[in-house]
Parts: structure tokens; sequence; C-alpha cells
């Protein structure tokens, strides 16, 4: 083939994409307690007409995610209330509190209620002390037992429905004996061809294991912990597994990266749990940027090479190799409020429970004051993360 077919080896320049329709992906970042954030938040996307062709979660993103892929649309909501709800019971009054101080105090005492007493329908104290079992049982390696997970997810998730496929779900949890970051998901094959897992309550319960205060799960011969002890956000994994169909990602994260220096050692427990869970977050999405759009400059030289070398075998890999899609990631990000500590990610008291949840409803409806940054083509990067609500009032 001579030089002027060089247009046939070359794919047509095409038109930028809108971003609005892209496959859409909701991503659930693990948090505990903060997670009625991610509920509040699905909510609001509801009301704006977003419905995710794929969930992924880690941790109480994981349940969360469950919820949303185990019921029709019509039932997420009541779903999602009912889990929180019973999550909240512990705590359930609601008290006037005036300022960050009171708060503060309400808040160490609800947690520490939470921490003696566990939580309906999610986990209680052992009794007798983990200290007390043989150190053979893996109720010596954990303080509470979170056998009532299982019954609540057995109720609140149809888990045909989610074998079924009609949602790609995706759930990571951590490998005890390899150390590894694995996901559970609905689509992962066998080599022969046949489903590789069938999900079940076990790898829900798999990536909300977090120790010492929850047990490891088996799923078949292999022991998991919280998927939060490697990467606390499922992005990476969606990015690596979908490189054709554009996306655009609603992450929804439950610790904030970005944050005031701390005034007390509470404030410096509190902070240092931030910058934990959220460094991985920002990394997966630098480093996806970067690797994007490295990507598209590559593309970009390989159609400044003189005819004589367009054609060349090696091009043609490089061609293939540079075919991606564009992504456009959407961060909604829980920011503390002041009267907040270190135990925000357990104390499950109505009151914030529902402050949570109202934050997450606000921060999509923000998102989403201006619609024309979902339905503007993208040119240039074929990757952009937006975050829409930085240094709005909260």
């Amino acid at each position: 083939m001579d030089s002027s077919d060089h247009s046939q080896t070359m794919p047509a320049e095409e038109p930028a994409k809108e971003p609005v329709k892209s496959h859409r992906v909701l991503v659930l970042q693990g948090g505990g307690a903060l997670g009625s954030y991610q509920a509040g938040a699905y909510q609001a996307l509801c009301h704006h007409d977003f419905e995710p062709e794929w969930v992924a979660g880690i941790s109480i993103g994981a349940i969360n995610a469950a919820i949303i892929a185990g019921n029709p649309r019509e039932k997420r909501i009541g779903r999602l209330k009912e889990f929180w709800e019973m999550a909240s019971a512990p705590v359930p009054w609601k008290p006037v509190l005036r300022g960050d101080q009171a708060h503060t105090i309400f808040d160490n005492a609800s947690a520490a209620l939470i921490m003696a007493f566990g939580v309906p329908g999610f986990f209680t104290p052992r009794f007798p002390p983990a200290q007390i079992f043989p150190s053979s049982q893996l109720a010596s390696m954990s303080y509470y037992d979170t056998t009532p997970l299982r019954a609540t997810l057995l109720r609140l998730v149809d888990f045909d429905r989610i074998n079924a496929g009609l949602t790609r779900f995706s759930v990571g949890a951590v490998n005890i004996a390899t150390g590894n970051l694995e996901y559970f998901d609905n689509t992962t094959l066998k080599p022969d061809g046949t489903r590789k897992y069938i999900i079940g309550p076990e790898h829900i319960m798999a990536s909300a294991a977090l120790p010492p205060g929850f047990p490891a799960v088996q799923v078949g011969e292999d022991f998991y912990w919280d998927g939060g002890i490697a990467s606390n956000t499922p992005l990476d994994y969606v990015l690596a597994k979908e490189t054709r169909k554009d996306l655009l990602i609603f992450q929804v994260d439950l610790f904030s990266a970005e944050g005031p220096l701390p005034a007390t050692l509470l404030d410096a427990a509190e902070r240092e749990k931030d910058i934990r869970y959220s460094s991985r977050t920002r990394m997966n999405t630098d480093k996806n940027e970067q690797l994007h759009n490295a990507i598209k400059a590559l593309r970009d030289l390989i159609g400044k090479l003189p005819d004589d070398l367009k054609n060349d075998p090696s091009v043609a890999i490089l061609n293939e190799a540079t075919k991606e899609n564009t992504v456009t990631v959407v961060h909604l990000i829980y920011r503390s409020k002041n009267y907040e500590s270190s135990s925000k990610d357990y104390n499950f008291s109505r009151l914030n429970m529902i402050d949570h949840w109202q934050s997450g409803e606000r921060d999509v409806h923000m998102s989403m004051r201006e619609p024309s940054r979902l339905e503007r083509p993208q040119r240039g990067d074929t990757m952009v993360a937006l975050d829409l609500t930085r240094g709005q009032p909260r």
C-alpha cells in the first residue's frame, strides 16, 4: 500500500463527545457512618435523571451499591432510607444544639454509645469479648460480630437481580493471604465463559470487613478484609476495566484531601484519617488524567508523521493502542463540619445521618446548577475531573 492510502489506516477524527451521553457510572468510597451522604447524593442524582449503568463500591460504599443495584429504581430510595434509619436507631433523638462545642460533645457521646452497643442490623459487640475466644477462631480477631449484616442484606437486596446483570456491579476487598485488592464483579467471566462470581451477602460483607473491628469474611476458600485497606475508592478499577466506552462518572467520596491545619489532638486524628482515606482517590485521578492525556499526545504525534511512516506496522500497533474513551469524573466530596472529630465514621446518630444525607443532596444540586457542564462536548484533554462544589458555602 502506497502513501496515498494512508487515510485507510489512520482513523478519521471523531466528533467531540458529550459527557451527558456517556456510559454512566456511580463510584462509592468507604467511610462508615458518613455513607448516608452517598444515599442523599444518589437521591438527588435520581432527581436529575442520572441512572447508573455501573455501580462500584468499597466498604460502606459496597453496602449502598448493593442496595442500589439490587433493587428496581422505584424501590432504591426507600431501601436506602430503611437501611440508614435502622443504622441510626441507637441514637434516634435529634437534640437542639447551640454551637459547635455542644455538637462535638453530643457526637463524642453518641459515638461512645455506638462503640458500646453496636448498630442494629449491622454489628454487635462480642460477648464474651474477643480476647476470650481461642486464637484459632475468627471471633478472636474482631471486637464486633457482623452476622446481623447478612440478614439485613438478604432483606434489602435482591441478589438475583444483581446476578442477572441488569446493572454492572463491582465491590472491592483485600485478600488477606495475598494482600491484593480483588473485585467481585457480576460481569467477570472464567476462561470457559461462565460467570466467575455469583454475588451474595458474603461479597458485600467482605468489602466492609474493616479490622480489628470486624472479622474477616470467607469467600470460597479465601478470607477477605475491607477493600479500603488497600484503596478506598474503586475509581482505578473502573478506569482500568473500561477503556472503550465514554464514561460519565459520579464519584462520591466521604473524606476530603483538603482541610485546615489541626488545632488540637482530636483535630490531628481526624485530619490524619481524612488524608489516609482520600490519598488514593487523588492519586488515582491524577495518574489516570496524566495517562489519558499522554495517550492523546501520542495520537496527535502519530498524526504528524510523514506519509511514508504512517503505514509502518509499528504505527499500526500504536494506532490501536491509542484508541481510547473520554472520561468525565464529577467529584462529590463530603467536607466535614467544624464540630466533627475522628469519630465521624462510626458515629451513627440519627442527627448526623440526616445531616450527611442532606449534604449529599445539596452537593448534587449545587453541582448540577450548570447542567451545560455535562452537556458541553469534551475537546482537548480526554479525561476531565470536576469538583463543582469546591469553595462553595456549606
